[in-house]
């Protein structure tokens, strides 16, 4: 069997290693191709060109590179038609993805998915019908999305995300993290500016002006900077001058393993939480770790996506479990003299917070069958269909 993954930014990355491992443990002889970021890579795919090329987000932002980007998915489109197989799967990435399907059913008949539904229900609506014209069938992460791909003829299973069986630092992992960064019992920030360059660009400073107004009530405050790969450097750089000198988890310097382990304790480890939309809310939510969520981008873009928009959060751990206790700061409102407030606000009682994000983590289907292998299961049951 043979199965084309195409993932454009890291958590689709993510989304696509866990299926390739649940396809590999159902069809151990199964063949990839396509383009991915490491954990694709780590299950065996070689990819045609490296996915962060593709990891930009905003209008304003992709108009520079468009013309890159469409020879990209020319020869990704073209790859895919090449190698005839089975199956083609485009995880997340949208507007890149569904283009590549779009090229590849104009010109065959191969079986496409596209796996993470589109937040048609956050904006833009008449996706879901313009995508059923060249997609066959939809894996969605959010258990409320089946019905709006279903009611434009399109097959949508829940699968089921694979942020409930990624595992958790243990309480011992976390005293040694502590102790080796010499945190001890002092009041721990993590900072999560985002895993693209634009993002780290415009939100870091802010984040440090944050740290600074913190830093007057909780003197002895620790940050941590968990960065991504692509953009560990960007990071050190722009926190250089923070009042407060952050622990920069860089994964460059680390093999993978400690990479994540470090990850995954610092995430357990913190108090609360600064962090950019997006899934990080959820990984957050997975280590019961109180959060405050920031983001801003470019104007354009922003006063584009905000009068488009048919929701009131855009933070996945308020709409998993139909709340709003994870503060939220974006546009306009990504100002630092109000998100540190909110941030005391938590650290200081997070209750209702998460009992929230336990009930996210619950409907997201923790304790059932990995995420991985229900998506392989899916795919495998559409093309028998």
């Amino acid at each position: 069997m043979k199965v084309f993954l195409v993932a454009g930014e890291l958590s689709g990355d993510r989304l696509g290693g866990a299926l390739m491992q649940g396809l590999r443990q159902l069809v151990p002889d199964v063949e990839f191709a396509g383009v991915g970021g490491p954990l694709m890579a780590a299950q065996g795919l070689e990819s045609l060109f490296p996915m962060d090329e593709l990891s930009v987000m905003g209008i304003a932002e992709v108009l520079p590179k468009y013309r890159h980007l469409v020879k990209r998915m020319h020869q990704t489109a073209e790859a895919a038609l090449d190698w005839q197989p089975d199956v083609m799967v485009t995880i997340d990435s949208p507007d890149f993805c569904l283009r590549v399907a779009r090229e590849v059913k104009a010109k065959s008949d191969l079986r496409c998915v596209h796996y993470v539904a589109p937040s048609v229900w956050a904006w833009r609506p008449k996706r879901a019908e313009k995508m059923a014209k060249h997609v066959d069938h939809v894996l969605a992460l959010l258990p409320f999305e089946p019905p709006y791909m279903e009611a434009v003829g399109l097959r949508c299973d829940f699968v089921g995300h694979p942020v409930v069986t990624e595992p958790v630092a243990s309480e011992a992992e976390v005293a040694d993290f502590r102790q080796r960064h010499g945190i001890g019992d002092a009041p721990l920030l993590l900072a999560l500016p985002g895993s693209r360059r634009g993002e780290v660009g415009r939100l870091t400073p802010t984040f440090g002006e944050v740290v600074a107004r913190l830093l007057r009530q909780k003197p002895d405050l620790k940050v941590v900077v968990p960065a991504a790969a692509p953009v560990a450097d960007l990071v050190k750089e722009l926190v250089a001058d923070w009042k407060v000198a952050p622990i920069v988890l860089d994964p460059n310097e680390m093999d993978a393993d400690t990479a994540q382990a470090e990850k995954r304790a610092a995430f357990k480890a913190a108090d609360v939480a600064l962090a950019a939309s997006g899934t990080v809310s959820l990984e957050l939510a997975a280590s019961d770790t109180p959060m405050v969520i920031g983001y801003d981008m470019n104007w354009i873009s922003w006063q584009i996506m905000s009068r488009m928009a048919l929701i009131d959060t855009v933070t996945l751990a308020n709409l998993v479990a139909e709340s709003r206790t994870v503060p939220e700061f974006l546009g306009p409102a990504f100002q630092a003299e109000e998100i540190a407030p909110a941030l005391l606000r938590v650290l200081e009682d997070a209750t209702e917070q998460r009992e929230a994000m336990s009930l996210t983590m619950e409907r997201l289907g923790r304790g059932q069958e990995f995420p991985g292998v229900r998506a392989a299961r899916s795919v495998l049951d559409g093309l028998k269909k």
